[in-house]
C-alpha cells in the first residue's frame, strides 16, 4: 500500500488530470540549476542543492499564475508536513547525533586498529575493503567512511608500495556496501520511507543482491594484495570497547528494534562509554551530538523542500504526465523493476546525490510499483542499489572526490574507478537480478 504521503501527492486534486507537462518545470529547473552550474563552473559542489531545490519550489508556485496563493501554500506545507517526511526528517536527527557521538567517541578509530591487527599483511587490501564495509555499515554514511579510513589507506599504499588508487577503490567500494545496507544510512531511511516498508525488510531483500558482490570483490583485493609488510598497531581493552555502540545497533536493528529506540541506545551507549573511557565528559557528549544533527540541516531542509515541491508538482498533474510516459514503455514487472532502475540512476547522474536522487524518485517510483506488482522492500532494495552504484563509480561524486582530496590529489578519480570492484559487480548484480536473463536462460535450456 502506498504510504501517506503517496497517496497525498496522488489523491489530490490531480486525479483530474490526464497530466500536465509544465507541472514538471520545477524539476526541470532545479537540474539546469544544479547540474547547469556545476558543468559550466566545473565544480559539482559550487551550488548547493538546497538553493537549486529552493529555487525550483518556489518556481512551483507560478505553474498556474492565476490561482490564488494561499491555497497553493497550503498545498506545499501539507506535502512538507507529511508525517512520512516529517519522521524520515526525525530519523537524520537522530542518525546524525549517533554517527557523530561514535566518531568524537573513538569508535571509528578503534574498529580501524581492531581490523589492521587481526588481519595478515598478505590480505591487508581485502581487509580495508572489510573494514571500510563494517564501519560504513554502521556509521551509516559513505563519504564519513572514506575521509575516516582513506588516510589510512594512503598510508598503507606507501609503506607497501602499492598504488594509491588501488587502496583507495577499496575504501570507496567498502564504504558504498554500508551505504546501501546501513540502518542509519541517508538512503536506507529515504528508500523505506518513500516505499512504505521496513528497515529489516529492505536488508533482507538487498543482501542477496549486495552480499555475493562484495564476496567476490574481498577475494579479487585477496588475491591482488598490496604488496610489502605493514606492521599492525597494538590494540587496548579499551578500544574494543569502543566498538560495542556499532555492533549493538546492527544487531538490535535486525533484531527488528524500532529504529527511534536504536538510534537513542546508540547515542547514549557512546555517550556512557565516550565519558567512562575518557574521550570526552559530559559537555563534549552534548556537544558531539549537536554538531552531528546540524550536520544533517542540509539534508533536512531539502527533504521538506522536496516534499512540498512534489506535493504541488503532483497537484498540477506533473507526476500524471511522467508516469503515463514511464508507463507506456513498461510491459510487467520486470520492465518495472528495470525503469525503477533506469529512474533512480538518471536522477542520480543528474543530482551527483544518491539520497537527493531517492528522495526525487521515490513518489514516482512507489507508483510503478503498486502498479505492476513491486513489493515495497524490492523497489526500496532496488531504488538503494542502483543509486549507490552510480553514486560510487561518477567521477563527480562525494565519494570519490573525497577519497583523491585526502590523497592529495595525488590520483584522479579516474585513476580510482579503474579498481571499482565492487560497484561494478553490485550493478551488475542489480542487472542480473531485474532482466529476464535467467527466465530466458532456462527456457533455452529446457528447450535444448
Amino acid at each position: 500500500m502506498p504510504t501517506g504521503f503517496q497517496t497525498e501527492i496522488m489523491t489530490s486534486n490531480s486525479a483530474k488530470h490526464k497530466g500536465n507537462p509544465v507541472a514538471l518545470l520545477p524539476l526541470v529547473i532545479f537540474l539546469v540549476t544544479y547540474l547547469g552550474v556545476s558543468l559550466i563552473s566545473g565544480d559539482f559542489y559550487k551550488m548547493p542543492a538546497v538553493i537549486s531545490f529552493l529555487i525550483a519550489a518556489i518556481s512551483a508556485f507560478f505553474i498556474k499564475a492565476k490561482e490564488p496563493f494561499g491555497p497553493k501554500a497550503e498545498i506545499f506545507s501539507k506535502g512538507a508536513g507529511n508525517s512520512d517526511i516529517v519522521m524520515m526528517c526525525v530519523i537524520f536527527v537522530l542518525a546524525g547525533a549517533f554517527a557523530q557521538t561514535a566518531r568524537a567517541m573513538g569508535a571509528v578509530d578503534a574498529t580501524v586498529n581492531l581490523g589492521l591487527s587481526l588481519l595478515p599483511s598478505n590480505v591487508l587490501l581485502a581487509g580495508v575493503f572489510i573494514i571500510a564495509c563494517f564501519i560504513s555499515l554502521s556509521v551509516g554514511t559513505s563519504v564519513g567512511t572514506i575521509a575516516a579510513l582513506a588516510p589510512m589507506a594512503v598510508g598503507l599504499a606507501e609503506q607497501t608500495g602499492g598504488p594509491t588508487s588501488l587502496a583507495l577503490s577499496a575504501v570507496v567500494g567498502g564504504a558504498m556496501f554500508g551505504d546501501n545496507l546501513s540502518m542509519i544510512s541517508d538512503t536506507t531511511i529515504a528508500a523505506t520511507r518513500t516505499q512504505g516498508c521496513s528497515m529489516k525488510d529492505k536488508f533482507r531483500a538487498n543482501l542477496p543482491i549486495v552480499f555475493p558482490a562484495a564476496i567476490c570483490t574481498a577475494l579479487i583485493y585477496a588475491i591482488i594484495g598490496l604488496g610489502g609488510h605493514y606492521q599492525a598497531p597494538a590494540i587496548a581493552q579499551t578500544e574494543i570497547l569502543k566498538i560495542l555502540p556499532y555492533v549493538a545497533v546492527l544487531i538490535a536493528a535486525l533484531f527488528g528494534m524500532n529504529v527511534f529506540a536504536v538510534l537513542i541506545m546508540g547515542t547514549l551507549l557512546c555517550g556512557c562509554i565516550g565519558m567512562a573511557t575518557g574521550s570526552f565528559d559530559f559537555w563534549g557528549f552534548v556537544a558531539a551530538a549537536n554538531k552531528g544533527i546540524h550536520g544533517m540541516a542540509d539534508l533536512i531542509i531539502l527533504s521538506l523542500l522536496i516534499g512540498g515541491t512534489v506535493a504541488l508538482i503532483g497537484h498540477y498533474g506533473g507526476i500524471q504526465f511522467l508516469l503515463k510516459k514511464v508507463l507506456g514503455k513498461i510491459r510487467g514487472r520486470k520492465s518495472a523493476e528495470a525503469g525503477i532502475v533506469a529512474l533512480t540512476g538518471i536522477v542520480n547522474l543528474c543530482t551527483a546525490n544518491n539520497t537527493v536522487a531517492i528522495i526525487t524518485a521515490g513518489p514516482i517510483v512507489k507508483k510503478i510499483a503498486d502498479e505492476y506488482g513491486v513489493s515495497p522492500k524490492r523497489s526500496a532494495s532496488l531504488m538503494d542499489t542502483s543509486s549507490c552504484f552510480f553514486q560510487g563509480t561518477i567521477p563527480y561524486g562525494a565519494q570519490l572526490l573525497t577519497a583523491v582530496s585526502v590523497a592529495g590529489f595525488a590520483v584522479t578519480p579516474l585513476e580510482v574507478m579503474q579498481y571499482l570492484f565492487y560497484p561494478y559487480l553490485m550493478g551488475v548484480s542489480v542487472l542480473l537480478g531485474v532482466l529476464p536473463v535467467w527466465k530466458s536462460f532456462r527456457k533455452l535450456k529446457a528447450t535444448s
